[in-house]
């Protein structure tokens, strides 16, 4: 699975937007890296711009962006609302999909290490990439913003962490960090009172409200014994709030800052939301997502209403999403476009699902067609889709069988994993295609001189090791399934037993099928060691498969009898 990181750099420069478009079109160059949004503001002089891509692609893009910046940007000349100390005043990467937040830190890094050694601007790193407590606050590493900085580098405390010590009037410094994603996000309430709002807003937010003495809204504030105002916690951690009346709507709104959604998930905000609104007697009507969300976020959202309803999370993730917009109401103050919001769903490529997206007839004749792709491994990967789909169906049926109501669960997990599966073998439908076409590519690379020759030799046998090890997926994968077609011959939905029948048919025809494309892909493989270790494990696979099927076409057999 790809994975993906946002970046999310603060030029200080936010009115002249030539300026702009100059180190905007850096990170547009590079391949792999997708710019999303320029934010500029005059009254702070200053642009918020996000893109997002693979970790390699992200680092190359904010380096090429950061050193435009420096060409750029004159800090000496520079005025504005918003507090700063460099050209690229702060540049967070956010993990968004299939990493760690201690990988993305070690990402921030990577990137640091390059603007100081090659730019040499000097660079702090903060939050989840500092490298001691007191950095982990970026405030602290701003301290004394850009008129401060000559003194403040002078320091041996605040020494950068990469980077000269040296005060560059042109580029001040430049905070680089890692950071979870925030989401703003936006709860609608059926009142236009901005107070009632704000009384929800700090019944849920992290900081909570102050403490006071008899009337809780115009009392007097309790003060410790310093003289400080003591302060009643609300119920969500990594929550900010404040209530609100939105004229454009017509209502009050409570507007979120969701700081953490690993901490407080979307959803549980909502609740928490809902469930506070109603104490005080008002009714949450639907809520506004501001910007963009990860796709996890809707999918853990759609998961959490559906098992609330005891239905099966083993459905399709287009149905998942669904379940989440309308369970949140993002669709109450105007349409929701998931492909419009969803951070994966801008970076999608059509060309990269160019057989899946066919229709049943389309890819049937593009088979058929004269091309040779897409061929048996592409089928192979299909038709075990579809095995383990057929498993899948019965599952959620099974989940909503009359009197199988405390079994749901059961259901549902075998359907969540047969989800998984199918999305993996719809994927290896074009990768198989894509993998027959790196073969095609290095064999158009010259040959002319011996560096030419070596290149393609090595082209060659790289983008073959490639096309065996597509297939051997597929194999792998299709296998997998039959656990869940076998538990589905046994134990669900007998009515529907005949459909995990057919699911084993399936998944046998994909096994065998990858295999054949790997047997024929392997004759022009030269690293032979690699090779034995490999065609021994899928012909391993091969015989268990049969082994499998033949045991659940048994089952199936004596159900029907």
């Amino acid at each position: 699975m790809k994975q993906l990181i946002e970046c999310v750099p603060n030029f200080s420069e936010g009115c002249d937007m030539t300026i702009i478009k100059q180190i905007t079109d850096e990170i547009e160059k590079v391949e792999g890296a997708k710019l999303l949004d320029v934010d500029p503001g005059k009254a702070t002089n200053r642009t918020v711009v996000t893109f997002v891509g693979t970790p390699d692609a992200v680092v190359e893009a904010a380096f090429e962006a950061i050193k435009k910046a420096s060409q750029v940007i004159d800090m000496s000349k520079h005025h504005g609302e918003h507090p700063r100390f460099g050209a690229t005043d702060v540049c967070p990467f956010v993990p968004v999909a299939n990493i760690s937040m201690e990988e993305t830190a070690g990402y921030a890094h990577k990137l640091a290490e390059r603007v100081g050694n090659e730019l040499e601007i000097p660079v702090f790193c903060y939050e989840n990439a500092a490298t001691t407590p007191e950095r982990r606050n970026l405030a602290n590493c701003r301290a004394g913003e850009y008129e401060g900085l000559p003194d403040k580098l002078k320091d041996p405390k605040w020494k950068p962490d990469f980077g000269p010590a040296k005060f560059n009037p042109r580029t001040g410094a430049t905070a680089i960090g890692a950071r979870d994603f925030l989401v703003a996000y936006n709860v609608n309430l059926n009142t236009t009172s901005t107070r009632r709002a704000n009384s929800v807003a700090f019944d849920i937010r992290e900081r909570g409200r102050p403490e006071r003495k008899g009337n809780p809204i115009t009392g007097k504030k309790k003060l410790d014994e310093n003289g400080k105002e003591i302060w009643i916690p609300g119920s969500l951690k990594a929550c900010k709030a404040i209530g609100w009346f939105i004229e454009e709507y017509g209502i009050a709104q409570i507007s979120i800052n969701l700081t953490n959604i690993s901490i407080t998930p979307v959803h549980v905000a909502f609740e928490e939301t809902c469930n506070k609104a109603q104490e005080r007697g008002l009714r949450v009507t639907g809520s506004e997502l501001v910007g963009l969300i990860p796709k996890k976020a809707m999918i853990d959202a759609g998961k959490y209403f559906l098992r609330k309803q005891n239905r099966s999370v083993g459905v399709s993730e287009e149905e998942i999403i669904k379940i989440a917009v309308k369970s949140l109401g993002l669709d109450d103050l105007k349409p929701f476009n998931p492909h419009e919001k969803i951070i994966e769903y801008l970076l999608e490529d059509p060309a990269q699902e160019k057989l899946i997206g066919m229709t049943c007839k389309g890819f049937a004749n593009e088979t058929a067609s004269e091309s040779p792709a897409p061929g048996g491994g592409s089928v192979s990967a299909y038709i075990g889709a579809l095995g383990v789909s057929l498993a899948t169906m019965v599952a959620n049926l099974s989940s909503h069988k009359a009197d199988w109501d405390d079994r749901w669960e059961e259901f549902s997990e075998w359907a969540e994993k047969g989800q998984q599966i199918k999305d993996e073998l719809l994927y290896l439908v074009d990768e198989d295609t894509r993998a027959f076409n790196r073969i095609m590519d290095a064999f158009g690379i010259p040959k002319g001189t011996d560096e030419e020759r070596s290149e393609r030799t090595a082209a060659i046998q790289e983008a073959t090791k490639y096309a065996i090890e597509v297939p051997f997926l597929t194999m792998k994968r299709a296998y997998e399934s039959m656990e869940i077609i076998k538990a589905m011959a046994e134990s669900g939905n007998p009515n529907s037993v005949s459909d995990a029948g057919v699911g084993a048919l399936c998944a046998r025809s994909a096994v065998i099928g990858a295999y054949l494309n790997m047997q024929i892909n392997a004759s022009g493989l030269k690293d032979q060691a690699y090779l034995t270790s490999l065609m021994k494990e899928a012909k391993e696979i091969v015989e268990k498969t049969k082994a499998k099927e033949e045991k659940i076409l048994e089952i199936v057999k004596c159900k029907i009898a």
